[in-house]
């Protein structure tokens, strides 16, 4: 009989009954032991799943992932990664992982209980675990379910050329508490948002932080003071090669106000371009919303996948000779035909529409539609404008606040900018109400004249949707940190590449711009001095200026 959880998740019922292993130990190359929960399905194994870890062995990955797939004939290794939750080692976020899942996966051949059938699963650093495995894909490797997983740390942390403070902050203080129990844990939960506060706000961002973090996360000064792009400190946080080794279907989940969409994207397309199996589901969901809110359609997806990539496939266990009733067939229900969601399919959710779409590609066909900023505020269909200029003073000592948006903390996701549009230092350009829908799918891109009186100075774009009340509702924005060899008053042709998305703005509806010097505690603030990231302090205001007429917005619309 299928659990009150299975039947909220769309689950098939359970196949068997499994067992539970909570104290196995891995070794490493070097001597280390990670400790890890094996869940073992009584009878009927289907294969295997590899699940790695530096958030603990219990909810939610032992209920969704760890009983939940064993019932369902899957043998499933819950692995804490190295110097988390009594795996030996110390934790170096990111750079510690290719070695160790490797060795895990080499564990792994030598149980008796495997059979050559692999697959991984998991979102977020679960996801970052897969690409480094992926770097070089053990033969036994069927599928990976990947979900908001970057592959590239460096440009998450400062791709922009600003460090992303409020999420890498937020995300080093939560590890710092997250094996603390009971009331303990819950007052370090409750009290986040409140213990990381001055090191948001204070500066210099290194030295501020050490209040919050304690000295229980050295990585975060690491992470700051090694700001260049080609600085080898990033060799180990990038996985990008393995877009181009990977050879195994490929399921990628997302959600449209995700911190990792961009990244999620990039490895669609590159997979694509390849010819390899790659699928594509992408939802109205934050990052933490995948896991929650986008869990009805999300589980039974990752289980329809396993079911027929290791499931459907052939054993090669010890005996060399596949398992009982699943020799080169598909399970029940698949046989002859890939279902709905396997490799090659894309299921896309449009918001303002509301509603999913099931797309030969992302992107789909499109045709670029411009709109041109004008001096009076409006976003006007006319090929130019008249020449004018509209003027904001940026001032790091009250720095423009990040309202919303693809953040890991904080306010996240689509929220009413109004009150952050209110303010002297945002500009907004907006286009009269449309009489008919525009449907908007692809990347936007703002190409914008602008001369600054201080070098260093950055710009923040935002797409916002403004219904007939007035609400003005987030969906797509970027911010660039300008060049600072540019000389003071210097006008610049900007091109900022904004957030993906799938969004209608209906009839009746306004599509707005806003425009400002930055989006803090979301990206640290630019200074507005030649300050780095690490040991930065000193302050200083710019005064932007928006040269109109020429200045565009250029949205991909479907036909």
């Amino acid at each position: 009989m299928n659990s009150p959880l299975g039947r909220l998740l769309h689950l098939p019922p359970p196949r068997t009954r499994y067992s539970v292993e909570a104290d196995v130990r891995i070794p490493m190359r070097d001597g280390v032991e990670l400790r890890a929960t094996h869940y073992a399905p009584r009878d009927g194994a289907r294969g295997t799943v590899l699940i790695r870890t530096p958030y603990g062995r219990g909810l939610p990955a032992s209920l969704l992932q760890g009983r939940m797939l064993a019932a369902r004939g899957y043998h499933v290794v819950v692995a804490s990664v190295r110097g988390t939750f009594g795996s030996g080692g110390t934790f170096v976020p990111m750079a510690q992982e290719t070695a160790d899942g490797q060795d895990t996966v080499a564990w792994l051949r030598t149980r008796e209980w495997f059979d050559g059938r692999l697959a991984t699963l998991g979102a977020s650093y679960l996801g970052w675990t897969q690409w480094t495995l992926l770097l070089d894909p053990p033969p036994e490797l069927k599928m990976a379910v990947i979900a908001v997983g970057p592959h590239d740390f460096r440009d998450a942390v400062f791709g922009t050329g600003a460090f992303t403070l409020g999420d890498f902050l937020s995300w080093s203080h939560q590890i710092t508490g997250q094996e603390h129990r009971g009331l303990n844990r819950i007052r370090h939960l409750t009290t986040a948002r409140r213990r990381v506060r001055p090191g948001l706000q204070g500066l210099p961002l290194a030295d501020a932080a050490e209040p919050v973090l304690q000295g229980r996360a050295p990585w975060y000064r690491e992470w700051l003071s090694h700001p260049e792009d080609s600085d080898p400190f990033w060799d180990a946080y990038r996985a990008g090669p393995a877009l181009e080794r990977v050879a195994v279907p490929v399921l990628l989940i997302s959600g449209w106000q995700d911190l990792f969409l961009d990244q999620t994207l990039t490895q669609y397309e590159t997979l694509r371009a390849r010819g390899a199996d790659v699928s594509l589901l992408i939802g109205p969901w934050t990052h933490f919303g995948v896991a929650t809110k986008g869990a009805t359609r999300t589980e039974p997806a990752t289980l329809a996948w396993l079911d027929h990539y290791v499931a459907g496939s052939a054993s090669s266990g010890p005996a060399g000779t596949a398992s009982s009733g699943l020799a080169g067939t598909a399970p029940s229900g698949l046989a002859g035909t890939a279902p709905s969601g396997l490799a090659g399919t894309v299921s896309v959710f449009r918001t303002g529409e509301e509603k999913w779409h099931d797309l030969p590609q992302w992107p789909p066909a499109t045709r670029p539609r411009t709109f041109t900023l004008t001096a009076d505020g409006t976003l006007t269909s006319a090929k130019s404008a008249p020449p004018g200029a509209v003027i904001f003073r940026y001032d790091p000592q009250d720095p423009t606040p990040s309202v919303g948006g693809r953040v890991l903390s904080g306010t996240m996701g689509v929220r009413d900018n109004r009150k952050l549009e209110s303010r002297g230092d945002v500009v907004t350009f907006t286009a009269p109400a449309f009489t008919t829908d525009l449907d908007l799918a692809g990347t936007p891109a703002l190409e914008i004249d602008i001369s600054v009186d201080n070098p260093y100075a950055d710009v923040f774009a935002r797409l916002c949707d403004v219904d007939p009340s007035g609400r003005s509702h987030n969906f797509s924005d970027a911010l660039l940190r300008l060049d600072p060899s540019v000389p003071p008053g210097v006008v610049q042709r900007l091109t900022l590449r904004l957030d993906p998305c799938f969004h209608r703005v209906r009839a009746g509806h306004r599509l707005r711009l806003q425009v400002s010097g930055g989006a803090h505690p979301r990206f640290a603030r630019n200074l507005g001095t030649d300050g780095k990231p690490e040991n930065g302090a000193e302050l200083a205001p710019s005064v932007h200026t928006i040269h109109c007429g020429q200045s565009r917005l250029i949205v991909p619309t479907t036909a």
